[in-house]
């Protein structure tokens, strides 16, 4: 295949490989591939680290990136505690008007809410979580007359999560609904 250097088009007719780059220093395992069509990927130690693929999506230690940004491994990062450490993403949250007929206001991986009955909801998740292995937290703003007591999380499953919102109602525990409820998953 003939090699093309060119002062307008730059260098041309070579794909490389991650051991072999097309584009490389004096080290001449570490340097710039195309892979294929559209695509350009960076090799290090003659591996592919990272890639760059025709729909723009970056993949960090994987050479399938599924999203905009996939990263194969932990991902870690200093948040200002003084080291980098592996961060925990929020998997999914929602939040919505749990009074009349529910309403989401903003979400992520959240598909829809169902109402099981006064102050009993179901998150319904997009993407299945992986696992039941996953932590929940649920907080509601109040109305006047009643306070909040707490949440009580009823099920967990690997495409919804069930839970209660509790408040005291004329001096008593009782299911409430509330306008203002906000969910957020962890894994």
């Amino acid at each position: 295949m003939p090699i093309t250097i060119s002062g307008s088009t730059g260098i041309a007719g070579v794909d490389g490989s991650a051991s072999t780059p097309a584009v490389q220093g004096t080290d001449t395992n570490t340097g710039i591939t195309f892979p294929a069509a559209d695509t350009v990927a960076v090799a290090t130690g003659g591996t592919e680290r990272m890639r760059v693929d025709s729909s723009g999506n970056v993949g960090i230690g994987t050479s399938s990136p599924g999203s905009l940004l996939t990263v194969n491994g932990n991902l870690a990062f200093n948040s200002g505690y003084g080291s980098a450490t592996v961060a925990y993403g929020c998997r999914a949250w929602v939040n919505f008007n749990g009074t009349g007929v529910v309403a989401i206001r903003a979400s992520g991986n959240v598909s829809s809410i169902t109402d099981n009955g006064t102050g009993n909801y179901t998150v319904n998740f997009t993407n299945a979580m992986p696992d039941v292995n996953y932590s929940v937290t649920a907080s509601s703003g109040g109305a006047s007359g009643y306070s909040l007591t707490g949440e009580r999380i009823e099920t967990l499953a690997t495409g919804s999560v069930q839970f209660v919102i509790v408040g005291i109602v004329n001096q008593s525990q009782a299911n409430i609904d509330s306008g203002n409820i906000f969910v957020a998953i962890f894994r």
